[in-house]
């Protein structure tokens, strides 16, 4: 019997839309990751891209527990002396609510050209519209 590996050309990528009114981060993150590795799907083969494409609404009203609005920070370095800038939790989701969900769930995925092509897949958005109509997306459940 031998192994079977699923080829770039022979995959069927589909559209998925998620909901993320009331889900942790967290969690809603890790099953985004898991859809875009494409760990889902019976002919999942590692050194492929064989996940979905991804479409996240209502980023804004993602649920985080504890104080983690006010105490989780993100960092970044403009490179320069005294170029360290910090931004928390709370003001990132009310100033780009999209960003948080992106870095979670990028943060989950492979650090290599693969993982860069599926973080490609993700699309986020902070309201309830979005401009994927045309892909005719189904609309999944998370499990939480």
């Amino acid at each position: 019997m031998k192994t079977y590996y699923a080829k770039p050309g022979e995959i069927e990528q589909e559209w998925l839309l998620v909901d993320a009114t009331g889900i942790p981060l967290g969690r809603l993150a890790s099953e985004v990751a898991q859809i875009l590795k494409g760990k889902r799907k019976p002919q999942y083969t590692p050194h492929v891209d064989t996940g979905d494409f991804v479409i996240v609404i209502n980023a804004s009203k993602i649920k985080l527990t504890g104080k983690k609005l006010t105490d989780k920070k993100k960092y970044h370095h403009s490179g320069y002396p005294g170029g360290l800038k910090m931004i928390t939790t709370g003001d990132m989701l009310a100033k780009r609510p999209e960003r948080v969900i992106e870095m979670a769930v990028k943060g989950m995925l492979p650090k290599n050209t693969l993982g860069r092509a599926m973080g490609m897949k993700l699309k986020v958005y902070g309201g309830p519209e979005h401009p994927h109509q045309a892909q005719k997306p189904r609309q999944i459940t998370l499990e939480v």
